[in-house]
């Protein structure tokens, strides 16, 4: 009598030494869906497009007490679109409670200061402005 296990190799021995008499071709269906490459490419670009805030400016945001809202972020960011679109480097972006200065080239939000000390001080090195 022959052991279940022994029967299974035996049965595996000879699949490995038969030849296939017909083999199955596979065919791949087209999807909807993006793949893997795609959608890390969709999800990098967005990250690439959106502004980044330097350390600096994270510190000052917090130290300043200034507020940001995902309606001011989304302000920004279109505003650094726009501005990179008509060849902008550098920028300040004034709200009523803040004032943020941008590189657009590096998508950075380099510092931040709040409404006080928006009223004595002067914007260096910047080529251009926007009022959100």
């Amino acid at each position: 009598m022959e052991r279940i296990s022994d029967f299974k190799l035996r049965q595996l021995q000879q699949l490995q030494t038969e030849p296939l008499l017909h083999t199955k071709t596979q065919t791949t269906i087209p999807t909807q869906e993006n793949s893997f490459d795609q959608v890390l490419q969709q999800k990098l670009q967005q990250t690439q497009n959106q502004l980044q805030f330097s350390k600096h400016s994270q510190e000052r945001i917090q130290q300043r007490g200034i507020e940001m809202t995902e309606d001011l972020l989304a302000q920004m960011n279109e505003a650094a679109d726009s501005a990179r679109q008509k060849g902008a480097k550098d920028v300040v972006m004034i709200t009523q409670q803040a004032a943020f200065v941008v590189s657009v080239a590096n998508n950075t939000v380099i510092t931040a200061m709040n409404g006080n000390e928006m009223k004595n001080n002067i914007f260096t090195k910047i080529d251009g402005a926007v009022l959100l």
